[in-house]
């Protein structure tokens, strides 16, 4: 349906209704519409807080939608769990179970209603539910068959009503998640990083730090669980290990994750010293660990503070570990995780042959999981990389072909940040800056702590002449992180925005700090070109021009056209004419 107004989407379609609301009624109106309310009420709660929307809730029905199957199957089983306690306190006869039915599959959106077969399937599986159970399509269990402490009972080739063709069904078996303890060992890893942020310990002797102890490892769960690459475990059941004197290792098997966080917290006087370190559980061996003294003149603000370094500074060292241990697995045992981690490492390299290679891993990867959001974002970027490097044979086809893996991946999970960057930068190298800008911005709205988003903001606002701006977001992505692997784009990045204000002499430092960080990447030999073409450095201008075209051989100024998207056609005839003083044709 290609009606104006209307849109197509992959989402996660949760439906649910009562069983045997009909005889409620008929016994109880009053009593029966109170329950239900509260129910409800109790449903959309658990709903907004697995990061799902409320579409519809008609009668005793709820319709809602998630971004992630995974969401949207942990929800519904943390919906039943809760409904079954609250059932224990009424009268048997008065208690009110529900049927869940969640299907992945493709919907039609109208404002903020969804239609379509996405809907109808997974209106039926409910009606193939247990009451008080939850029954999921094929293509929602594809998604979540490992991923999840739950065991499933295949059904079978499901014939319904009104669909075509036979849908694949099967029932989450309720029983085992409701049992499961820490007694359960060496769980199934997930296909993506996974962490478990433990307590930290209050060492102060204080019973006061308490709140404040378990609000910093409250608060890096939240924010973790917004990086939508990583596999976060839930508050509830870290925190059962609150007080005790565990093993990492031991933890991490109960818990199926690689990584463990864990930490402390002493307070002496007016400061205090909180101490966070990562473990790769299963070598035992630290990718990270830091120290923070702060004063606590405003406790809310430290929280905050000490909460936003730590998680930042996770992000880019649990994607370095997980690139190495990627490289040091044999092919034959890569899943789709590994082959993405190895494309990111031969990406981050910034040369022809390795840009092809990790093209060629994540279609290995995207074979192996077809909804790969990860995978999609990765392959749009390494084909923006080959039109600002000049390694495309076609800059049309490569911005063609980078736009539909990022449309891809905004598809496949609305709420990853680093999809709607992607998204970003295809709109910013096709001249769309206010989309561009968008883009960003609601990637920093997904995710607050998201270096790679405040740089690629940053990047717009540069190359559309706004320096202050421009400088304001590369100075929160590099305080964010300032050991990022793309540190070397954001130095890149504040050489044009200094370049479009005619600050030649800072642009050129810009430049050599960018060639210092990494002499493979072309951007920083290109900003030195020019900048030093209009400085009257004649020599350091074709030295750098050299330097340049080592890397990109070949290159015109017509190509640099297509590379550098400058908004302002003054910025950009300033530009190359610097390009051209240093001798490039």
């Amino acid at each position: 349906m290609a009606t104006e107004g209307f849109k197509r989407k992959l989402t996660a379609v949760f439906s649910a209704d009562v069983v045997g609301y009909s005889r409620l009624m008929g016994e109880d109106e009053v009593g029966t519409i109170r329950t239900l309310n509260t129910y409800k009420e109790i449903m959309g709660n658990l709903i907004q807080k697995f990061h799902g929307r409320v579409v519809d809730a008609p009668g005793d029905n709820v319709l809602a939608e998630f971004a992630s199957v995974v969401d949207a199957v942990e929800c519904a089983v943390q919906i039943q769990k809760e409904l079954k306690t609250r059932n224990a306190e009424l009268p048997e006869s008065r208690r009110m179970q529900f049927r869940i039915g969640i299907n992945l599959g493709d919907v039609i959106e109208e404002g903020t209603e969804i239609y379509g077969d996405g809907v109808n399937i997974a209106a039926r599986l409910q009606g193939l539910a247990e009451a008080g159970g939850v029954c999921i399509s094929g293509t929602a269990y594809d998604q979540v068959e490992n991923k999840l402490r739950l065991e499933y009972e295949y059904l079978g080739e499901q014939e319904v009503k009104n669909i075509a063709k036979r849908i694949r069904a099967y029932r989450a078996k309720m029983k085992r998640a409701e049992t499961q303890t820490n007694s359960v060992k060496h769980s199934q890893l997930p296909d993506r990083p996974s962490i478990a942020v433990l307590p930290f310990a209050n060492i102060s002797g204080d019973p006061e730090q308490e709140y404040f102890a378990d609000g910093i490892a409250e608060d890096v769960i939240t924010a973790l669980s917004k990086f939508r690459w990583f596999f976060v475990i839930a508050r509830n059941s870290t925190f059962t290990y609150k007080g005790k004197t565990v093993d990492v290792k031991t933890v991490a098997q109960d818990l199926g994750v690689r990584y463990v966080l864990e930490g402390s917290v002493r307070k002496s006087g007016k400061r205090v010293r909180i101490t966070a370190q990562l473990i790769d559980a299963p070598t035992g061996h630290h990718v990270w660990a830091e120290r923070y003294d702060r004063d606590l003149e405003d406790i809310f603000a430290v929280q905050d503070e000490i909460t936003e370094s730590i998680v930042t500074s996770i992000g880019p060292e649990f994607l370095s570990a997980e690139m190495q241990r990627a490289q040091r697995r044999d092919v034959p045992s890569l899943d789709a995780w590994d082959y993405v981690m190895r494309a990111a490492y031969h990406h981050s390299r910034y040369t022809k042959e390795d840009s092809a290679e990790a093209q060629r891993l994540l279609q290995k990867a995207i074979e192996l999981h077809p909804l790969n959001a990860g995978g999609f974002c990765l392959l749009a970027f390494t084909h923006l990389m080959q039109v600002q490097f000049g390694w495309s044979e076609s800059v049309d086809q490569s911005i063609q072909e980078a736009a539909e893996a990022a449309k891809k991946a905004v598809a496949i999970d609305d709420r990853d940040a680093w999809a709607h960057m992607a998204l970003g930068l295809v709109d910013l190298i096709s001249r769309r800056y206010d989309d561009a800008i968008g883009r960003f911005k609601r990637a920093i709205d997904l995710n607050p702590s998201l270096a790679n988003a405040y740089g690629a903001l940053g990047q717009a606002l540069a190359l559309a002449g706004q320096y202050d701006a421009a400088v304001e977001q590369m100075n929160k992505a590099i305080r964010l992180s300032p050991r990022d692997p793309f540190l070397v784009y954001w130095f890149g990045h504040l050489g044009l925005a200094a370049f479009t204000e005619e600050r030649y002499e800072e642009a050129y430092e810009w430049g050599k700090k960018c060639v210092q960080e990494n002499p493979n990447f072309p951007g920083g030999h290109r900003v030195i070109a020019s900048s030093c073409g209009h400085l009257g450095r004649t020599k350091e201008a074709q030295a750098a021009l050299k330097e340049l075209l080592l890397l990109m051989p070949g290159m015109t100024i017509d190509d640099v056209r297509k590379q550098v998207p400058f908004k302002n056609p003054r910025d950009m005839e300033r530009y190359l004419d610097g390009l051209r003083k240093a001798g490039l044709k």
